[in-house]
């Protein structure tokens, strides 16, 4: 049987705030190398190191407020829960039965009610484990429970789920998957940045001459270093995924369920398919927020409607 990696993200629920805390302490460590053990005091050197040294802590700050800005803001919104009851409309409330919903109600105990429903259309979908209709491109995650739509078994289906990160202690949904996108490119930029300014000390370490540095900061030099390359080249195969996946118009789970093909109902286009995620309004895609009239104009920024390819037939959907 093949290994599900996702599955394999509820073995990693005991590890709650401590990834949060090992985050702010690689934070607070490279904070130390860069800035107090190396160019904070370069400061005070004169000339042309002098300019370099301000250059380069305007580019940190700025690259570590972006970080810790948009890290925060995938940690504390929530991706987006299936509200309690939520039901798709019928045919009466909307002219045909909802087309945006595909099929996965199998053989779940339905009351009379959802019975209806399920009669009215057979593309509806119902989550077995919170015994709700839920909408379409949404996924039940048995990890998340930091929400006030969390049911009464501390499980819930989260809208056009990507994955389940650790990194975050949160899922990474409809509502926090551009933040989430955003965290990596200026984490990206940021351990980028960081192993460069410190290769050359790093390098120093290797030779045989002496290195003016206490023995302190140079191991914290010397493990900010090797984190930051590591975390560099790690994040970037992930930002290479990411792109992929958001240039289809596709999640994580999509991917991997091999649900996309050429003929994948969402994919609208390279440019169509961004603005899915980012919005329409350019001063905002670079900051971890959407204008209101981007919430206004774009119902999938809402979690529960999809535009799809008009030339598609139902029959095409799955």
């Amino acid at each position: 049987m093949a290994w599900n990696v996702f599955k394999f993200c509820t073995a990693l629920r005991a590890l709650g705030s401590i990834m949060i805390v090992f985050v702010l302490a690689v934070i607070g460590l490279t904070y130390y190398a860069v800035v107090i053990a190396h160019y904070g005091p370069s400061l005070f050197l004169g000339s042309f190191e002098t300019f370099f040294a301000i250059v380069v802590l305007i580019v940190f700050h700025s690259l570590l407020v972006m970080v810790m800005w948009c890290y925060s803001s995938v940690v504390v919104t929530d991706p987006g829960g299936v509200p309690p009851n939520w039901r798709p409309l019928t045919d009466e409330e909307k002219g045909d039965a909802d087309p945006l919903v595909g099929s996965g109600y199998g053989s779940a105990q339905l009351d009379p009610k959802q019975s209806a429903m399920v009669a009215v259309s057979q593309e509806i979908r119902f989550c077995h484990k919170c015994k709700q209709f839920k909408p379409p491109r949404a996924h039940h995650c048995s990890v998340c429970e930091s929400s006030s739509y969390m049911n009464s078994s501390g499980r819930r289906c989260i809208l056009k789920m990507d994955h389940h990160c650790v990194w975050v202690v949160n899922c990474v949904g409809a509502l926090n998957y551009k933040y989430f996108l955003l965290f990596l490119f200026y984490t990206f930029l940021e351990t980028t940045l960081v192993s460069l300014l410190l290769l050359r000390v790093f390098m120093e370490f290797f030779n045989e001459g002496e290195i003016d540095e206490t023995p302190g900061s140079l191991a914290a030099t010397f493990i900010t270093f090797v984190l930051n390359i590591a975390f560099t080249l790690s994040i970037l195969g992930f930002l290479i995924m990411h792109i992929t996946l958001v240039g289809a118009n596709t999640s994580t789970i999509e991917a991997y369920e091999k649900k996309t093909s050429p003929k994948w109902r969402y994919d609208l286009g390279w440019k169509k398919n961004f603005e899915q995620v980012f919005g329409l309004d350019k001063k905002y895609w670079f900051i971890p927020a959407y204008s209101e009239d981007d919430l206004r104009r774009l119902p999938a920024l809402h979690g529960f409607e999809y535009p799809t390819r008009p030339d598609l037939e139902p029959l095409q959907q799955h």
